[in-house]
C-alpha cells in the first residue's frame, strides 16, 4: 500500500552498501524516515512504502546492457532525466534515444521545416553530449499522438525493443494522473504495450526473420506534473553539470538553451546585471540551468519540483525520482537454494 510521506525504514544492512537485487547500478543506503525528512507540501509526492535510494557505482556493472531514453519531445529527457541518463551511460550501458514525435509546433523558427530541423539537430546534440550512441525519430505530429493508432505505435516500438535488445528504458509513466500532454502519455503507453508481446514469438512473428524476441527488464519512469508514484531516488549530483549541458545544447525549445544570456543580455541593456550569470553568455547559460531551471524556478519552468530540493529530502546533493519496475526477486529460487538434496540414489 502506498502511503504519502511514509518512508518505512528497512535496515538492509548493518553497514556499508548492498546491491539491490536485479539491478548492479542501484546502491542501497540507509533510507530517511517521515520524521527526519522536511515537508513541502507542494511536491505532489505520492511514495511507496520503500524508497530505494540509488546511486553512483564505480567500474561498468552494466557493460553489455542496453538503455533505451524514449521522448516525445527533445527536452524531455534533458529536463526530467538527464543525470540518471548520464549516470547510467558512466556504469557500461550502451544508450540510444528515441523521439517520438517531429517537434513540429515548439520553439522558435520562421517556418514549420526550419523549426523541425531545428530540434532533430537539438535533439542529435543532446544525444551526443549524455553520451547515447544513436537517435531514431518517429516523427509523429507534435501535440496530436492521440490521432494516431496506438497499434501502429506499438509495432514500432515493439521492433525497436527486439533490434536494440533493450534492457532498460527511461520513459513518460504511461498512468500517471493528470497527465493533459497526450505525446506524452501515448509515449509511454505505448511503449508499456510493447514490452510483453516484444518478448513473445506469438506477436509480430513476420519480425522474426529479421529480429529475435526480447525482455525489457528495467522501467524508470517520470512525471511532468504530480502527485508521481515514487520508490527510486536516483543520486546525480556526480552528473548534475552533465544534466546542465545537455539542456544547454537544447535551443530551440524549452526553458533552457540560451535563456540564460538572453537574461543577462536583457539586464544589461536596463544597466543591470546578475552576478549568478557571470561575465559571459556559457557562464549566464549555464548557471541560469542550474540555479533557476533545476532549482529555484523549477515548478514554474518545468512544472517539476527542483532537483536540489529533492535531494535534499534524502541527504543528497541533486537527485531525480521515478516511479521504477525492475525484476522481481525469486523466492523460489531462494527455497531452492536453502532446502534442495542430493537424490538419493
Amino acid at each position: 500500500m502506498m502511503k504519502r510521506r511514509n518512508f518505512l525504514e528497512k535496515t538492509l544492512a548493518t553497514s556499508g552498501a548492498l546491491l539491490v537485487p536485479g539491478s548492479a547500478a542501484a546502491v542501497i543506503d540507509k533510507k530517511a524516515s517521515a520524521s527526519e525528512l522536511p515537508s513541502d507540501k507542494n511536491d505532489n509526492e505520492t511514495v511507496f512504502d520503500e524508497v530505494i535510494i540509488e546511486r553512483p557505482v564505480s567500474g561498468k556493472p552494466h557493460q553489455g546492457k542496453v538503455l533505451a531514453v524514449i521522448q516525445p519531445h527533445c527536452d524531455d529527457i534533458p529536463i526530467f532525466a538527464g543525470g540518471t541518463v548520464a549516470k547510467l551511460i558512466d556504469e557500461g550501458y550502451t544508450g540510444y534515444l528515441i523521439r517520438t514525435t517531429n517537434d513540429d509546433a515548439a520553439g522558435s523558427g520562421k517556418n514549420y521545416g526550419e523549426v523541425v530541423a531545428n530540434n532533430e539537430a537539438d535533439t542529435e546534440a543532446v544525444a551526443r553530449v549524455l553520451g547515447l550512441k544513436k537517435t531514431y525519430h518517429l516523427n509523429y505530429r507534435n501535440h496530436n499522438m492521440d490521432e494516431n493508432n496506438i497499434q501502429e505505435i506499438k509495432a514500432r516500438m515493439i521492433f525497436l525493443i527486439r533490434m536494440l535488445k533493450i534492457d532498460t528504458v527511461i520513459c513518460y509513466d504511461p498512468w500517471a494522473p493528470y497527465e493533459n500532454n497526450p505525446d506524452h502519455y501515448i509515449t509511454g503507453r505505448a511503449f508499456e504495450a510493447a514490452i510483453t508481446p516484444a518478448a513473445s514469438h506469438l506477436d509480430y512473428p513476420e519480425q522474426l526473420d529479421l529480429v529475435q524476441p526480447h525482455n525489457v527488464a528495467e522501467r524508470y519512469f517520470f512525471t511532468r506534473r504530480g502527485p508521481q508514484y515514487v520508490n527510486r531516488i536516483v543520486d546525480i549530483s556526480k552528473y548534475i553539470d552533465k544534466k546542465v549541458e545537455s539542456n544547454m545544447v537544447n535551443v530551440t525549445q524549452g526553458p533552457a538553451g540560451n535563456n540564460g544570456s538572453i537574461l543577462r543580455k536583457k539586464l544589461a541593456a536596463q544597466g543591470k546585471s546578475l552576478p549568478i550569470l557571470g561575465d559571459d553568455d556559457r557562464t549566464a547559460d549555464f548557471n541560469y540551468i542550474k540555479h533557476f531551471v533545476l532549482d529555484i524556478e523549477s515548478p514554474r519552468l518545468r512544472f517539476a519540483p527542483s532537483d536540489k530540493k529533492i535531494g535534499e529530502k534524502y541527504g543528497l546533493e541533486w537527485a531525480e525520482r521515478f516511479h521504477y519496475i525492475g525484476p522481481i526477486h525469486s523466492n523460489q529460487d531462494d527455497y531452492i537454494t536453502k532446502n534442495a538434496v542430493p537424490l538419493k540414489k
